[in-house]
């Protein structure tokens, strides 16, 4: 296998942490993920990985707390599975630097945009937490500018599904999917790639995105070769 793209920046869902459980960290299924991660890296890959923290708290659905005090707490909540993700890759022998946009200098670097592309260019992985730093903003946000930021050539989201539908498919038996969309159809049908915000900022700087399930994560693997796997998400050719 031939990889496709020199570099990339991977969305991982806090949920896709907690394998078969509902809540938290289940390592053997982070230490799956990250097999073909580290595959990928063997290949000469470079990788950027933003996480999500759904699998502890969810800001956005926290009620009547303060919103960007809810969203502090999210942004903890994603450090810790930064964390989990780093220490997986370290133990498959694959170099890893965590940086985090709030500062912890205990536990990671702080996230400097020259820093992190040279750790890319060293063939480390990077894992970016706290996802942007500011309240009202989403991981997949986070992971958009990231991208834009390390000049990442696609944006690969592993999510629970294994594409991009015109409804849930959970709800909806009848959903259909999609092989392809332009960022237009996303933003003008509101369909559940990422939130507007983050579609706006990677068509804005030209980065596509490929959504894919991670329920196998060989996908992985497959995407970063150009298998035709999930829904493309790209500019009107």
């Amino acid at each position: 296998m031939q990889p496709k793209y020199k570099r990339i920046l991977l969305k991982l869902s806090g949920e896709s942490l907690a394998g078969n459980e509902t809540h938290g960290i289940d390592f053997d299924t982070v230490l799956k993920i990250c097999e073909p991660i580290k595959n990928c890296v063997d290949m000469g890959v470079e990788i950027g990985i933003v996480v999500g923290g759904g699998n502890f708290w969810r800001g956005r659905s926290s009620g009547k707390m303060d919103r960007t005090r809810a969203d502090h707490m999210g942004m903890l909540a994603t450090t810790i599975n930064a964390l989990g993700v780093a220490d997986a890759l370290e133990q498959l022998g694959v170099p890893v630097r965590v940086q985090t946009a709030i500062a912890m200098q205990q536990v990671a670097e702080p996230y400097i945009r020259n820093r992190a592309v040279r750790h890319l260019e060293k063939g480390r992985v990077v894992v970016f937490g706290c996802g942007t730093g500011n309240p009202f903003f989403s991981t997949d946000t986070a992971a958009a500018l990231r991208a834009a930021e390390i000049d990442a050539d696609i944006i690969l989201k592993a999510t629970m599904v294994d594409g991009v539908y015109d409804s849930d498919p959970k709800k909806n038996p009848n959903a259909v999917k999609f092989d392809s969309l332009s960022f237009m159809d996303v933003l003008n049908k509101n369909l559940q790639v990422m939130d507007s915000t983050a579609a706006s900022l990677c068509k804005d700087n030209h980065i596509p995105i490929l959504v894919f399930s991670i329920n196998e994560p060989q996908n992985i693997m497959k995407a970063v070769c150009g298998e035709s796997i999930g829904t493309i998400v790209k500019e009107e050719s």
